[in-house]
């Protein structure tokens, strides 16, 4: 009996129409995800304003949706591996439409509590089954590439709701903007149902579908002879039970598993830091209010230039010296931003670095959660390391908050803000040291394929 390893078939392809259309809908998913996690922000002036309520009632709306996001991302992430990425994305999108919809009816503060963590836990379930299905869909030797691509869609999402905002709300009132948050997932969710597969990998782990998968590999590959006596099988062994969070630890993840956290947690929690307060301590060093808001907006402007550019290097490099010399960076740009903020200019480029290593960093993070982890775990892990990373974006914001309560000056709260980055770089280097950092793409004349991780 004929034999077919569809990890090889995906790894060496090129790229084929139904892999294009399957990471165009997860950078929809992306898109919509930044959209609607930032919606909030663009209408909370009008609501404040309309409502006749103090800015500081809006904290607890912010939160309950940064709180959804993290206990959705891991719970999804368990959902999905057991059965399906698609399914579970289908469902989140439904959910997160729904959410939307109603918030554009609410009338008071615990309205918004509740359907914003709805919302939130939705936008949660999105992100690692995005990201797992992008990276199960994509060649090996452009793979972290076309998952960075496909995470920019979240920061793209963000920049649009601050358009269509900017021209809706005075028309239209706020709730538009939630009713367009409503009915992009939707529309997005009955195009994947018609649409979008299932993944390969994960219906041959199950051996599910098989008439089915043969069809996809067929349009991935038309020079495959794909009979009914042909075996499909994985490159990863199926786990001998259902996957669960303690399969995270085992056969020598465990290292792997706390740092990967660990760098998640305060990647994140540095880059809400930054993102939150870095208009304000521009604004104190002595900037004037749009020259602040610039300066915010430069630190997003890097990120979506590193993720434009990181993938590349990681593809070809590995993630070991790309994410050791993005942390290494990143760390002494932000030191270095308290001791040249007074100068527009130079505080200016050295943000656009900093937001090049963090957030362009995010999506790298966001892809080697992915790629880390076996296909039978990779909704798990990925769903379990996002949603440890959103417990930092909720503390960053506070901490800084806190820091500026007690009266800490741009320069030490810059300071302080560098302190993540280097804790995320001893975090990077000993999880390169030991071996569990994926390693650049193999390349050989008939296949491309990911050099383990002893090979960093």
């Amino acid at each position: 009996m004929n034999t077919i390893n569809v990890s090889e078939v995906i790894d060496g392809s090129r790229l084929s129409r139904l892999q294009l259309l399957v990471l165009v809908m997860c950078g929809l998913c992306m898109i919509i995800d930044g959209f609607d996690v930032q919606a909030m922000g663009y209408v909370a002036p009008t609501i404040i304003e309309h409502w006749g309520i103090n800015k500081s009632d809006l904290g607890p709306v912010f939160g309950a949706g940064l709180i959804g996001m993290a206990l959705g991302a891991p719970l999804a992430g368990i959902l999905a591996d057991r059965f399906g990425r698609r399914l579970i994305l289908v469902v989140a999108l439904l959910g997160l439409s729904l959410g939307m919809a109603v918030t554009a009816m609410a009338d008071s503060i615990r309205d918004l509590l509740m359907l914003r963590f709805l919302a939130g836990f939705c936008m949660g379930a999105i992100v690692p089954n995005a990201m797992a299905m992008a990276g199960e869909f994509s060649p090996a030797r452009n793979r972290v590439t076309l998952m960075m691509l496909t995470s920019c869609g979240f920061v793209v999402g963000g920049a649009l709701g601050g358009t269509l905002a900017a021209m809706m709300i005075a028309p239209f009132g706020w709730q538009s903007v939630f009713m367009v948050g409503a009915a992009a997932p939707l529309l997005l969710a009955i195009l994947m149902l018609i649409l979008m597969p299932e993944s390969i990998q994960f219906l041959v782990l199950r051996q599910k579908h098989m008439d089915r998968v043969k069809n996809w590999l067929s349009r991935i590959d038309p020079t495959l002879r794909l009979d009914d006596d042909v075996l499909l099988r994985m490159r990863d062994a199926p786990l001998s039970k259902r996957s669960s969070m303690l399969d995270l630890v085992r056969d020598s993840r465990g290292l792997g598993t706390a740092m990967l956290w660990v760098i998640l947690f305060m990647n994140l929690l540095g880059a809400y830091f930054l993102a939150s307060w870095l208009p304000v301590i521009m604004h104190s060093a002595g900037h004037d209010g749009s020259s602040a808001v610039l300066a915010g907006t430069l630190l997003w402007t890097g990120g979506i230039i590193g993720n434009l550019v990181l993938g590349w290097f990681v593809d070809r490099r590995g993630f070991g010296p790309v994410l050791v010399c993005m942390f290494l960076i990143a760390a002494l740009a932000i030191a270095l931003l308290g001791q040249v903020a007074t100068s527009l200019v130079s505080a200016c480029i050295v943000i656009a670095i900093a937001g090049f290593c963090i957030l362009g960093g995010q999506s790298a993070l966001n892809a080697l959660a992915t790629i880390f982890y076996p296909a039978a775990l990779r909704s798990t892990g990925a769903g379990w390391a996002l949603g440890i990373g959103r417990l930092g974006s909720i503390l960053g914001p506070v901490i800084g908050g806190e820091l500026m309560r007690l009266g800490w000056g741009a320069q030490s709260l810059l300071l302080a803000a560098s302190v993540p980055a280097f804790l995320a770089l001893l975090a990077s280097v000993l999880f390169w040291a030991r071996g569990g950092l994926p390693g650049p793409v193999l390349r050989t004349n008939n296949s491309s394929t990911i050099a383990p991780a002893s090979a960093t």
